[in-house]
Formats: C-alpha cells, structure tokens, sequence
C-alpha cells in the first residue's frame, strides 16, 4: 500500500514541480531549486566550484538544479506517507488535512527562503509575493493532482492500485512500472533540460553582414558566445522599469533609466572575454563587437570624490563584484547594451552589463542596476568563495586546427584545414593577454624542442584575442606533438607552468597531439 501511495506522491510531485518550473520560466515566480542551488553555489569554496566546472561545464549548475528539483519532488511525495503514519490515511478530509499539511510546508519553505534573504545569498526572483507564491503553488498543484489519484471523486477511499482489484499481479505491477517510467521520463526530461533554449533571447549576427573569413572567425556569434554565471535561468529584466543608480563617494548621486543611459556619447570596441574557469585549450572565450557608453562618462556625471579608490557593481541577480578606479575610469571599460549590433540578449546583461577590458570575465558583470563607489578594496561573490581579487588575464594560447580543440566548432573556418594529408599543413590557433596585446607566437611540433615563429594576424582591437598561423612540413609519418606558446605585448612569455583555473586562472602550454599517417607532399618549409 506505501508504495503506491508514494507513487501517487511521485506523481502529483512532479506535475506540481513542473508547472512550478513553468511559472517561473514564464512569469518569474520564485522557484525553491533555484534559491537552492545559488545558496550551494556561494557557500561553496571556490575551489570545489573550480572543480566542478572544470569536470562538468555548464552541467556543473544544471546538476545542482535537478538535484534540488528531485527533492522538492521527494518532499512532496512523502507527505501523505507521514500523514499515513499518522493515521490520517485513507479519510474522507483527504483533501483538507494534505492542505494543512501544505500551510505547515510552506510556512517552513517561506522561512528558509527569507534565511537565505537574509544571509544574502544571491537570487533573480526573491521578494516576499514571489517567494509565498512560489512556495504555494507547487503545493496547491500538488494537492489537486493526489486528491484526485487517491480518491474517488465521491470522497470514498480507494488506492491507486487496491489490493482487491481483480487484475492479475502481473498487470498491476506493469502498469506500474510504466506509469512510474512516463512520470520520471517526462519529469527528468522538463527538470534537466527545461525550456531554456525555447525561451532564450539571442539571436545570431545577421547572415547578411560583409566581413572577411578571418573577422567572420574572431567574432563570436551572440548565440555561441560562452556564458558562465551564478543562475540556472539567466533572469529577464523589463528595461522600462529598470534602473541605474549611482552612488557612494560621489557629489552627485544619479539615477539612469534604459532611455537616458542611450541617450548618452556612445562607443563601440571590440573586446574578447575570457572565463577565470577556463582551462588551457578551452572554449569558455569568446570575443563580440560591444556598443554602449565609457563608464568614466557615468562617474564623471556623478562626480567622483577624490576619497574614492573602487567602484562596485551590484546586480539584478545579487551577483556583485568591484574594480579599482583607475581601471574603471580607462578609455575601454564600457558599460554596454549592444552586443554585434542587437540588443543585448538576456543571457549576457540585457539591458546593461560592463565590459572591463585586461580582466577576467568574473570582473564583467551582467544586469547591472547599482553602481557605489567605496574608499578602499572590495571583495566581490567570487572573491569571498577565494577567487582572486586581481583577476589580471594570464597570457594564454591554443591550437584550433589541426587537434581536437574544443574551439574549433566556433570558427566557420574551412574543413579542409583540419586535413593533415597534404603539404604544407595550416597549424592556427588564438593567442590572448587581454589588454596587454600579443607581440610574437611560437609553434613546436616536436614537443618544445625547437620553435618557429607564426604569422600573426592583426587583432580587431587592443583588447582582443589574435589569429596566427604557421604552414608546417612534417617530415614524415608518425605522431607529432604540437605546442603553442605567446609574448605579450610588454614582452613577457606565456609561463609554461601548469596550474589549475582557481584562483588565479589557468596558465601552461597547450599541446594537441597530430598524426600524419602518410609523407606529404613536398612544399615550402616554414
């Protein structure tokens, strides 16, 4: 009898949970795993956080999400197991005692989402209507779909599955199984993935736009550019209610609306971003054409206080983080809302996140609503989890082809270069030291014994990643390992010492092993 009677729970859990989820897709209502799972991702040291997005990806946070969606499904099955415990099961009152038993759940939730308010872990969605709201609801579905499955609609008590129907054990057991089967099919399938890519906001750079194969290859289309944040769900900001308030140690106090901010001088540069999380060879980097306005032109309209020495970045999404001054008031760091030439999309800002060249991409923050500038240092969400404060961007370099680069399905960068048959074979990669540019790149294909120098192509701005090349002529068949290494434009060399992304970003050479199983063709030696 227990296990149907957690079968049902399961059941109606799941459909409540759903719906739940759907609400706060479409609406924005609070849902439970998410305040869950931003509570796990800022207490968390940041090394276990490294780990995890090291091994996991984007799968890191999705993994926390349905974890926290299965035991909201658990918790509501197993109320009526404790009611049964009771004695409370079978009754008529059915439906009332499940409702005093939600009030008691959502009074309990209620109290944890307000701790977590309290104690300021970060959320989208949490103000006192969303969260009574978000935690009634799954428990009112809830209800509505066990009542139903338990009893009869007259209010007589009867099982799912009654130990004196007639149906041959067989049946019963396999009609429960698949009922069990469609119910945890349809509900992994709606918790896991969601509707993230029916309801996301980017839209690719037009088809239409002229740029040459190399520009088409170092600009990042919006709907492939990486995303790494501290949400499941990337929150939706409504741009005619949102605001900009700038405050602190300034003479003039501001607040900006979405239009007054577009009213301003506005500028575009082209800048790469690269993830703290990244590893050496990965794909969290990607570069955009970035319009809006020079944060300077902001602070100079607040008027900066000669006692200010930060300047801290508070989001919708309660992710904060602060950059010093001087690196807020350089010629590059922007405040934009254009990205490619579209608004930009909801999973990067929409409608207003900052562009700090020089910077890892922690110190970029999204959907940003307050600006306070402060006497002395601060320490954002990622610094308290023991991220690094300085976030200066290591100089770093990657093979794209030929190899297996988890780059390479970001270039629309011809398939023939990934042959390796003929002579000379094309080695291109990217090279990167944010702010400080790329004065040379260096290939060895036989491990880092010997080096040759590659073409570098002229980056799109002094804030971007470059393109290199180098034409090889293996000098036979067999396996070659290929190396990659970067100066900088202070002429410093890339540190071939491997170290893991936390805190400090990753840093060693990139090596992809190649095999050329036949002896090309003779061509020219470079």
């Amino acid at each position: 009898m227990e296990r149907q009677l957690l079968l049902a729970g399961v059941i109606a859990g799941t459909v409540a949970v759903a719906v739940s989820f759907f609400l706060g897709v479409l609406f924005g209502l609070t849902y439970l795993p998410e305040i869950a799972a931003s509570a796990v991702f800022s207490l968390v040291p940041g090394s276990v956080e490294s780990a995890a997005v090291e091994n996991l990806g984007p799968l890191a946070k999705e993994t926390t999400y349905f974890v926290g969606s299965v035991a909201l499904v658990l918790v509501l099955a197993v109320i009526p197991l404790v009611l049964k415990r009771f004695g409370a099961l079978p009754s008529r009152g059915l439906s009332v005692v499940l409702a005093s038993a939600a009030s008691a759940y959502c009074v309990l939730l209620t109290l944890s989402a307000l701790f977590l308010v309290i104690t300021r872990v970060p959320s989208p969605s949490v103000n006192a209507g969303s969260v009574a709201l978000g935690m009634l609801v799954p428990v009112a579905v809830f209800t509505a779909a066990f009542v139903p499955i338990y009893l009869r609609p007259v209010g007589h008590p009867r099982m799912l599955y009654p130990a004196e129907r007639t149906k041959r054990p067989y049946d019963r057991k396999r009609r429960l199984f698949i009922v069990s089967a469609a119910a945890a099919a349809v509900g992994a399938a709606v918790l896991y993935y969601g509707v993230g890519a029916l309801f996301s906001k980017q839209t690719p750079v037009p088809s239409g736009q002229e740029t040459s194969q190399v520009l088409s290859s170092q600009v990042t289309p919006n709907s492939d550019f990486y995303r790494v944040d501290i949400n499941v769900f990337a929150p939706s900001v409504d741009s005619s209610t949102w605001k900009l308030n700038v405050h602190g140690l300034v003479t003039n106090p501001r607040t900006f609306d979405y239009s007054s901010i577009m009213s301003l001088t506005s500028v575009e540069e082209y800048a790469t971003l690269e993830c703290v999380s990244n590893t050496v060879g990965g794909d969290l980097m990607s570069t955009a054409l970035w319009k809006g306005v020079q944060l300077k032109t902001i602070l100079e309209m607040a008027g900066v206080s000669s006692q200010a020495a930060y300047v801290v970045f508070r989001c919708y999404d309660g992710y904060d983080v602060g950059i010093p001054l001087e690196t807020a008031m350089a010629q590059g760091t922007l405040l934009a809302y254009e990205m490619n030439g579209e608004p930009l999309p909801t999973d990067h800002g929409y409608p207003l996140r900052a562009i700090v060249p020089g910077l890892y991409g922690m110190m970029n923050p999204k959907w940003i609503t307050d600006i306070e500038l402060l006497g002395g240092a601060y320490e954002g969400y990622w610094q308290r989890a023991g991220w690094t404060s300085i976030a200066t961007l290591q100089t770093g370099s990657t093979t794209i082809t030929p190899g297996n680069s988890p780059l390479r399905d970001r270039f629309p960068l011809p398939s023939s270069l990934d042959d390796v048959s003929g002579s000379p074979v094309p080695i291109i990669g990217t090279a990167f030291a944010g702010d400080r540019g790329i004065s040379k790149v260096e290939v060895s294909t036989d491990g880092g014994a010997t080096w040759s120098d590659a073409s570098v192509y002229d980056p799109l701005s002094n804030y971007t990643w470059v393109f290199w090349r180098l034409d090889w002529n293996p000098g036979g068949a067999g396996n070659y390992n290929i190396v990659v290494r970067a100066t900088d434009g202070n002429g410093v060399v890339q540190t071939a010492s491997m170290n893991s992304p936390f805190p400090d970003g990753a840093t060693g050479y990139s090596v992809v092993d190649v095999e050329i199983s036949s002896t090309p063709a003779a061509g020219p030696n470079q």
